[in-house]
């Protein structure tokens, strides 16, 4: 085993990390919901509706996204593997998310730039989930079959501990904690000038997000080397021929399908908890900026501890057990979100002015941050056990397609909810069904995984 060349892969996950925790959940996120809510309310809809319509927007945005990943992302892979070239896809990928994150900068405090600030959201999270495919695919060649959950739940756990990190930098430097101040966590004001009346503090986390990527894909780049690529004849038709192949095959393959359903769902639960976990406390129990990013550090740091300790798992049990117990983890969690509100848990009545909610969500929000890493670094381990030998990207394009196949429907299951209710807090009850689905499938997975019995093309 390459200790340096693992340690370069691990780096993408340190450098992509940001994207999910300061864009996706923690910081743009909220603060999208929040500048979008105060839009529409300026434009003549009520408080309650204003909040609805900024939550399925935000959802929108996931929903068009998760399409275009299930499609592409397969076809994709298999053109890779027939080719035998993976860096030159990630590269590419790698300037589309960079220039896509500095576009977030563009939202302003009146609601300028929102729709052209969530397509290029959009774009970007397309761009970090391709480049997240091939660095996948990568995973088998690291190491043994013994070791391969230990690299994945240590890659995964260094990732958060990126976005802890980068989270920290953020509040301390620029986020401004203190919105009538416009100071920062520490008392300052925004570092290089930045204007805190147009919100400039919280905006950078765009280009913040770019520049942090550049920076740490380049021990990636410098140490992650592919041995030379055995170029299979027939280009784009051949590797669509393997891909039909490789998806027929799938139906013959009870555990491979089963997985692959399984985590299409699961997964997709989890995309939605971290897409709308933010807003939901902006939006449900009135959550500051500052107390959502210290919800985020909570979490964060959660994930970076339980991911690693859940490697340790995998690579003694296997990563089913692993799985199975954090959808339990989750079930827990979506069923306390929804049956809580400011002023009542699951219908009983609090205190005026209790602050038991924010307690139980802090809560929540680590058990989401722990168990989500956790399955995440799991799910890419179980893959492997069902990764046919030679066509690891194109694998991974099947995981992919699972876990974005129905990403459209959580999105628009809360979307659809929300407005049906006129609840962010209701509209989040549809995740609970789609973690059952998942656990019933999971029962049908060989913990084995079942790649040995594949014939290799």
């Amino acid at each position: 085993m390459n200790k340096r060349r693992v340690f370069g892969w691990m780096c993408f996950d340190w450098a992509a990390q940001p994207y999910y925790t300061l864009g996706l959940t923690f910081i743009f996120g909220p603060y999208f919901a929040g500048v979008a809510a105060d839009f529409f309310l300026t434009n003549g809809l009520s408080e309650e509706a204003a909040d609805a319509r900024a939550q399925s927007m935000w959802s929108l945005g996931q929903t068009m996204a998760g399409l275009v990943i299930a499609f592409l992302g397969p076809v994709l892979g298999a053109y890779a593997d027939s080719t035998g070239r993976r860096m030159p896809w990630i590269f590419g990928f790698s300037v589309v998310y960079v220039i896509s994150a500095w576009m977030m900068w563009h939202l302003l405090p009146n609601g300028s730039g929102l729709w052209f600030t969530l397509y290029a959201f959009s774009l970007g999270f397309i761009a970090a989930e391709f480049a997240l495919i091939f660095t996948n695919a990568q995973l088998p060649s690291l190491g043994g079959r013994e070791a391969i959950g230990k690299i994945s739940g240590s890659g995964a756990s260094f990732g958060y501990w990126g976005g802890v990190l980068s989270l920290f930098i953020m509040l301390l430097f620029f986020f401004e904690a203190n919105d009538t101040a416009g100071t920062t966590l520490i008392g300052t004001e925004p570092a290089f000038g930045l204007n805190p009346e147009s919100r400039e503090g919280t905006r950078v986390v765009g280009p913040f997000i770019a520049i942090w990527y550049i920076v740490f894909m380049i021990p990636y780049f410098l140490w992650v080397r592919e041995s030379k690529p055995v170029v299979k004849q027939g280009g784009i038709g051949a590797a669509l021929s393997d891909l039909r192949a490789s998806i027929s095959s799938v139906f013959k393959r009870r555990s491979l399908a089963s997985f692959l359903a399984s985590s299409m769902f699961y997964r997709d639960a989890l995309n939605a908890l971290y897409g709308f976990g933010g807003v939901y406390a902006r939006l449900v129990l009135d959550w500051s900026l500052t107390m959502i990013a210290v919800f985020g550090i909570v979490g964060a740091v959660t994930a970076g501890i339980a991911t690693y300790i859940g490697g340790m798992f995998d690579s003694r049990f296997g990563p089913k057990p692993v799985i199975r117990v954090c959808i339990w983890v989750l079930m827990l969690v979506c069923t306390i979100i929804v049956g809580m509100t400011r002023e009542s848990l699951f219908g009983l009545p609090l205190a005026e002015g209790s602050n038991l909610p924010d307690i139980i969500f802090y809560l929540c929000g680590a058990a989401i941050g722990g168990a989500g890493g956790a399955v995440y670094a799991a799910s890419r381990t179980m893959m492997v056990r069902h990764a046919t030998e030679g066509r690891p990207t194109e694998a991974f394009g099947l995981f992919a397609l699972s876990g974005k196949a129905t990403a459209f429907l959580a999105p628009a299951l809360i979307g659809i909810f929300t407005l049906w209710t006129q609840s962010p807090r209701l509209g989040v009850s549809p995740v609970i069904g789609l973690f059952v689905i998942g656990l019933v499938l999971l029962t049908f997975v060989n913990p084995e995984g079942d790649a040995d019995t594949t014939e290799t093309r």
